[in-house]
């Protein structure tokens, strides 16, 4: 095994990674290691590095999104092989004894970590992760288009589940990794898709229509029908009062980013009639299992832009500037 590894290394807010040579982690009791195949880029990876979320391991190798093969097992840990392909999400570690764990919402749990902000990331050649928090993944299947759906995905399958199962016309404000992956599965379900993007974006309203969307428009105006639920994927406070003006009574709208801009003042005409606004807070073990069961049978197929290993700031710098379609990756 190399004693060394390449990583790109995030050592303070607001200033570019820095590709360095350091040792390769160990697992212990509990934890695997990895040898990383791929790894997404996330928007939750620009708002760790801008400073949006605070207090984050540091140095720190972000990356939450991250496929590769079980190298070596720590103590205590079964059901797992090396030669195994496991992906590892956002959510790295929790408690298993605080009362949300034991109400099965340990998305919440009090002791949580998460991976590439409390714990090292997939933005290296090796990882080590809580053997708990990886899923199986299929080895005959291309490693960086399995990537988004390890946080785009499963964070997206939550809000669709928190949408709700009546909710048939979904309306989408942000169409980047997560909406295109949720897209094809509400399409396979028969609901059909709303698409809203920043004002002008004729590229991407083309991209979410080849995806079936039965309308692509700019998120300041209202879509041609009324819709049953909105899902927010974009960190704008702004579009709340925009989306509860597109949902009818009784209406869902579910803010699907882990950092958001102020909301702006609204009248409270916009949230009666019993309309929602939730959260969606990390993801849990079960979304995963669900989603990651549900997708091949869809099937979904990622749009990925390849960056290598040291093309991670240019990476992170396209996807600030929605530079690509769909989701970016590092191949390791």
């Amino acid at each position: 095994m190399m004693e060394k590894m390449r990583a790109m290394v995030m050592v303070a807010s607001g200033k570019p990674l820095l590709p360095l040579l350091i040792p390769v982690p160990q697992p212990t009791a509990g934890q695997v290691l990895l040898k990383v195949h791929a790894c997404g880029v996330c928007r939750t990876d620009l708002h760790v590095l801008d400073g949006d979320l605070p207090h984050p391991k540091l140095p720190l190798i972000l990356g939450h999104e991250v496929v590769g093969e079980v190298v070596t097992l720590g103590e205590g840990v079964s059901g797992l092989t090396a030669g195994a392909r496991v992906g590892v999400p956002w959510l790295g570690y929790t408690d298993g004894t605080c009362r949300f764990c034991l109400q099965e919402q340990e998305n919440l749990c009090d002791a949580a970590r998460f991976t590439g902000y409390t714990l090292d990331g997939g933005y290296a050649e090796y990882a080590v992760a809580d053997a708990r928090y990886t899923f199986p993944m299929a080895p005959e299947d291309d490693p960086a288009e399995q990537a988004p759906l390890l946080c785009a995905g499963l964070i997206g399958y939550r809000a669709y589940r928190l949408a709700g199962v009546h909710a048939f016309r979904i309306g989408v404000y942000g169409f980047g990794a997560a909406a295109h992956i949720l897209a094809q599965v509400a399409v396979h379900q028969s609901r059909e898709v709303y698409a809203f993007t920043r004002p002008g974006d004729i590229v991407t309203q083309a991209f979410a229509r080849q995806l079936g969307a039965v309308w692509a428009g700019d998120s300041n105006v209202l879509p041609p029908e009324p819709l049953d639920a909105a899902i927010i994927f974009a960190p704008v406070g702004a579009l709340v009062p925009l989306a509860l003006r597109a949902v009818i009574k009784g209406g869902v709208v579910v803010c699907a980013g882990i950092h958001m801009s102020e909301i702006p003042a609204f009248p409270y005409n916009l949230l009666w009639e019993e309309r929602h606004i939730l959260s969606v807070a990390n993801l849990t073990r079960r979304d995963g299992e669900e989603f990651l069961a549900l997708a091949p049978r869809v099937p979904v197929h990622t749009t990925v832009q390849r960056y290598s290993l040291t093309e991670a700031n240019a990476a992170l710098d396209d996807l600030r500037h929605g530079r690509f379609e769909g989701a970016a990756v590092l191949v390791i």
